[in-house]
């Protein structure tokens, strides 16, 4: 299937490049693969690649996409990427993108999950987690960077939209949506001068269903699916969003796991690139095997899949209109400020000492200064060197 050219200019007049669906999914393949840090930095990997770099979607496509997923509950990445799939070629776009977004983390995760099961729990994983979420920090503040700058221009309202939702975002660890949605509202104002418009049992192998505590029943897969699904549906912001709102119901009502597997399972997110929220696959998987990961994926992603899907084209159809271009642009800001109040929230949970903060500036000034080392790269490098910190203080 070839996408038909888009000949509308993009920020800088140049015309866009028309891209073949394959060659479009092979990006997200990549991205999915290879893509560290999180909601934060792959958003930022897909306005820099995209709109920037290869000039494959429109920075109005894009804007657009990020305004729709932060106002949408579920991960923010991943409907992101399945609305530049429906931009590109509608439905199967957005299969397609979704499918190939979230496989690979998927898979790495199952790989590791059997390995913690096999060997009971992984220690390196602390370590590198440790020297992992510093390293983060420093990719996830670079995107940031580069958001605010390409999205928000030299707009003044928009800046200060921005800011007052990073500064409330870092306050309260929380992204709130009635306060992103105020963005728009404002910006609607202040420009427009208007108001706003208003599983069944069946038999399966045990190795499919086993986990920590042995194979799980067929209520508790059902049980499983239907929380994560109300986690994919019910939790706004970023894929780091869902973290706090799993802790309270996988570690304290449901008692799935306890605290340090829990811990585990987000290191193991944090260690694989793709969405942070593919972390509910490990979950899942400690809960009742392969089919309990799959099925912990799907309440997560199909959610806001369909969202996307029902939302995409009355959300485009209107979005270019003189005010909702107005309202989008606000919500935007919102969504970007959001974005940056998020960084503090995390450097102050994973930047806990001088090492962290060390290995933190080094990743910062490496990115800063060349853009020649991949980001897979530093993580591993990171990784290595917070594995040898923990082991040497372990001494």
């Amino acid at each position: 299937m070839q996408p038909q050219p888009n000949t509308t200019a993009t920020t800088d007049d140049r015309p866009s490049v028309p891209v073949t669906l394959l060659n479009f999914c092979g990006y997200f393949l990549r991205l999915g693969a290879l893509g560290f840090g999180g909601p934060i930095a792959l958003a930022g990997h897909m306005q820099r690649d995209l709109v920037q770099d290869r000039r494959w979607v429109e920075k109005q496509d894009y804007d657009e996409g990020l305004a729709l997923a932060q106002l949408s509950p579920g991960p923010l990445a991943a409907q992101l990427a399945v609305y530049l799939g429906w931009v590109q070629a509608r439905l199967l776009g957005a299969a397609l993108v979704s499918l190939v977004f979230v496989g690979p983390s998927f898979l790495m995760v199952l790989a590791l999950a059997a390995l913690y099961l096999r060997y009971g729990g992984l220690p390196w994983m602390q370590g590198a987690f440790y020297g992992v979420g510093a390293a983060v920090i420093a990719i996830i503040s670079r995107s940031v960077h580069n958001l605010l700058r390409k999205t928000l221009s030299r707009d003044r309202l928009l800046w200060s939209i921005a800011l007052v939702n990073a500064v409330l975002t870092a306050v309260t660890a929380r992204e709130a949506i009635w306060l992103v949605v105020l963005g728009g509202v404002l910006t609607l104002f202040v420009r427009a001068r208007a108001a706003p418009a208003v599983l069944s049992a069946l038999p399966l192998p045990l190795i499919l269903v086993s986990g920590l505590k042995g194979p799980a029943s067929s209520g508790a897969l059902v049980k499983l699916f239907l929380y994560f699904a109300s986690a994919g549906l019910f939790v706004f912001g970023s894929g780091l969003a869902i973290v706090p709102f799993l802790h309270g119901g996988v570690v304290d009502t449901h008692h799935w796991l306890d605290e340090r597997q829990f811990l585990d399972a987000v290191a193991v997110a944090m260690i694989t690139p793709g969405p942070v929220v593919i972390t509910v696959a490990f979950i899942g998987y400690l809960v009742a095997g392969p089919l309990g990961a799959t099925l912990a994926a799907l309440g997560v992603f199909v959610p806001c899949f369909a969202i996307v899907m029902l939302a995409a084209p009355h959300f485009r159809r209107f979005a270019g209109k003189g005010r909702v271009k107005v309202f989008v642009a606000g919500v935007t800001a919102g969504a970007v400020g959001a974005l940056a109040g998020a960084v503090v929230v995390l450097a102050r949970r994973s930047l806990v000492d001088l090492p962290t903060i060390a290995i933190a500036l080094g990743a910062l000034v490496i990115l800063w200064r060349t853009k020649k080392v991949p980001e897979p790269l530093l993580i591993l490098g990171a990784s290595v060197l917070g594995i040898a910190i923990k082991t040497w203080a372990a001494r």
